[in-house]
């Protein structure tokens, strides 16, 4: 059935600069969405693994653990086992050398940083199980590595990301997300950037700024917004975004200190009250997926600027976390042009959304 009786589109977003094809008639209504493949359908919880707690000296080299020095810890910062890119010498920084005979070809050492982030001590415990201060532990835990990653000039970018389900990504069920620092941009985030400047050079407004459509709206917080992002690339993906202008996901803007008129924070204290406000909207999302879709599988990223943003680029560049449940696969055409296929429009799936009754 197509969803109501609405004809195809394509549509471009301004923030992503992709191009997505809206086709209703290839899905059934969008409140009759559930996951196929619900990430996690008999939980264990007795069960046990590496990374819970009493089990540390099963994983790699902790990097730190909050609360620090403290044997019953809520979160661990730990190096990836199995790391996608050798771990960075703080001695030397990578150097580009080409073994082609291609002149076109560029081979850059495979040096940055791959780390895991532990949410939780107990194996039982998922991310949306967190109070929010708990979920603004983790992020916070995300903004001091990423803090400590910035000091290396060769690291460029530094990529959050969360896989929650096998079908997402998870190899472990354990409740984790990852850290991957990188000695390049990554040629969507430079395409997310490109988008942002042609817009602010279009409009003088950024786009993620803009993105406040009430038709779209899902919920608000006092400091985020949670969306339907104008063109989705997936069904029921949704952006959290600052409402205030902020490239960076890692840095304060110091003259955003004051929570209210009469009440002033230090910087940490601030930030420490934005990380509840973002753990509670970041919460409340997770377990509308959770109870609209079946529990699915599903990612989620933390789509920030470069490490190394120009000022004059600080105007168009804004930070947002990015949250795809996997509902559907991605297939050839998508895979041979860049462009996907959504059967959802975001319209009606964030009225589906602001319809589910969560109690947190």
């Amino acid at each position: 059935m197509a969803s109501g009786g609405r004809r195809p589109q394509l549509r471009k977003d301004a923030v992503t600069n992709r191009w997505v094809i809206f086709s209703p008639a290839r899905a059934k209504r969008p409140s009759d969405f559930k996951s196929k493949s619900p990430s996690n359908p008999n939980p264990n919880p007795n069960q046990k693994c590496p990374f819970c707690i009493g089990h540390e000296h099963e994983c790699a080299p902790e990097i730190f653990r909050l609360p620090p020095d403290n044997p019953d810890w809520k979160i661990r910062v730990i190096q990836n086992l199995y790391p996608a890119l050798a771990r960075l010498n703080p001695d030397s920084d990578p150097v580009p050398f080409d073994r082609n005979s291609d002149a076109n070809s560029v081979v850059l050492e495979g040096a940055g940083f791959h780390d895991v982030v532990i949410e939780s001590p107990l194996h039982s415990i998922h991310l949306s199980d967190l109070s929010p201060p708990e979920i603004g532990d983790v992020l916070l835990a995300y903004r001091t590595r990423i803090r400590q990653i910035a000091s290396y000039d060769s690291i460029k970018y530094v990529q959050v990301f969360k896989n929650h389900g096998v079908s997402a990504g998870a190899s472990m069920s354990h409740s984790h997300s990852q850290m991957l620092a990188l000695p390049i941009v990554p040629p969507v985030v430079s395409a997310r950037l490109d988008g942002m400047k042609e817009y602010f050079e279009k409009t003088q407004k950024c786009s993620v700024c803009e993105v406040q459509g009430e038709d779209r709206l899902i919920d608000s917080s006092t400091h985020f917004i949670s969306v339907a992002p104008f063109a989705a690339t997936f069904p029921f993906e949704i952006w959290i975004i600052p409402r205030d202008h902020s490239p960076h996901f890692h840095e304060i803007d110091d003259e955003k200190i004051h929570v209210n008129n009469s009440d002033t924070h230090t910087i940490a204290q601030w930030w420490t009250l934005q990380a509840v406000d973002l753990g509670g909207l970041l919460k409340l999302m997770l377990r509308k997926l959770s109870l609209q879709l079946d529990d699915p599988p599903f990612n989620f990223m933390i789509q920030t600027s470069p490490l190394e943003v120009n000022a004059s680029d600080l105007s168009y560049s804004h930070w947002f976390l990015q949250i795809v449940p996997q509902l559907t696969g991605v297939g050839g055409f998508e895979i041979g042009t860049g462009c996907y296929i959504n059967p959802v429009f975001p319209e009606e799936a964030a009225k589906v959304l602001r319809e589910v009754i969560v109690l947190i």
